[in-house]
Formats: structure tokens, C-alpha cells, sequence
């Protein structure tokens, strides 16, 4: 490789973490996990080294270089995601009807959500998100920062309330913790 270029940015890789490239495919692999990335419809250059991870950009406008940004965010996130792991913690809050919550296979299911006999159904987002349920807390954790955070939104927009004043009828599952793991 030449001179470093004043636009292009350098990832350093943490010691128990492994990453390839696989054409257009980053896959960082790690304690926690494995993460497969596809990058080809980004405009950065990305290169792995031995252990750094450098990243250029395609073009010399300010796109690009917004791009290369964007671009070591999602790495940096895949890189803590396998060492660390990323939790969302979920509230259950009822004042009517007592909601339970239970996991079967890959879908959560919330049941008599205002006195409803259907449960609620929302599904687990990715293979390595595991979501546990301890007393009136929803634990959802996992390597993938997007799954995560996908799972613990599918959850909560799954007791939304429609056709009553929501300042009213509090009852649901609410995020109010976001965190890396460990």
C-alpha cells in the first residue's frame, strides 16, 4: 500500500476478533458470534489487513466521504458486537389486565394484552438474538447491534395502543435500556 490518504480511515481489529473479506462480504467473528455484512452497495473501498481494517473512499465528493463514515460505523458496531455483545431491556407495564409474556421458537408471544384472548405476536430478528424474560424485565441481546434493536422495536410496536388515549392506557412493553453487553 502507498501513502496513507488524509480521507481514508483505519479500524483497528481487537485481539479476540477475526475478520475477512469475502468479495463484497465482511464477516467478523468473535466470542459472541459471527457477523456476515454486505457492502457492495456502499461506495467505500474496504481492505483487511492484518490487524486493521482500512477504509477509502470511492469518489472525492463529500458523499463519499460521508459514506466512508457510515461505512466504519457499521464495522466499528460489527467489531463490538462480536467482542462484547449489545443488550435492550423491555418494561412490561399493565394497569388493567395482567400481560404475560412467553418465547416459543423464533416469536414472542404477549398475551391478554387488555383482556385479549389472541396473544400478540412479534418475531425474533436474526439467528443469534436471544430474548429472555425475568420477572417484569424483556432482555434481548445478541452480536448484531440491527437485529437487537429490530427485535426489541418489533416487540414494543406489537402493544401499541390504537383507539384509546394512550396518556390513559399505559399498558405495553416499553424500551428503556440500551447497552453494550458484559
Amino acid at each position: 500500500m502507498s501513502t496513507k490518504d488524509k480521507n481514508e480511515t483505519e479500524l483497528p481489529v481487537p485481539e479476540n476478533v477475526s475478520v475477512k473479506k469475502q468479495g463484497h462480504h465482511v464477516v467478523v467473528t468473535g466470542t459472541k458470534g459471527t457477523i456476515i455484512k454486505d457492502f457492495h452497495k456502499l461506495p467505500a473501498l474496504i481492505d483487511v489487513g492484518d490487524r486493521t481494517i482500512t477504509i477509502r473512499p470511492a469518489g472525492k465528493r463529500k458523499r463519499d466521504l460521508a459514506i466512508t463514515n457510515t461505512a466504519k460505523s457499521i464495522i466499528n458496531n460489527m467489531l463490538m458486537g462480536v467482542d462484547k455483545g449489545f443488550r435492550c431491556k423491555l418494561k412490561i407495564v399493565f394497569a388493567h389486565f395482567p400481560i404475560s409474556v412467553k418465547v416459543r421458537g423464533r416469536e414472542i408471544h404477549v398475551e391478554n394484552f387488555f383482556g385479549e384472548r389472541s396473544a400478540r405476536i412479534s418475531h425474533i430478528v436474526g439467528d443469534a438474538t436471544k430474548v429472555n424474560i425475568s420477572g417484569d424485565d424483556v432482555i434481548v441481546e445478541g452480536p448484531s447491534l440491527e437485529e437487537v434493536s429490530q427485535t426489541a422495536a418489533n416487540i414494543e410496536s406489537s402493544t401499541k395502543v390504537k383507539g384509546k388515549d394512550q396518556r390513559v392506557f399505559l399498558d405495553g412493553l416499553y424500551i428503556y435500556s440500551r447497552s453494550e453487553g458484559d
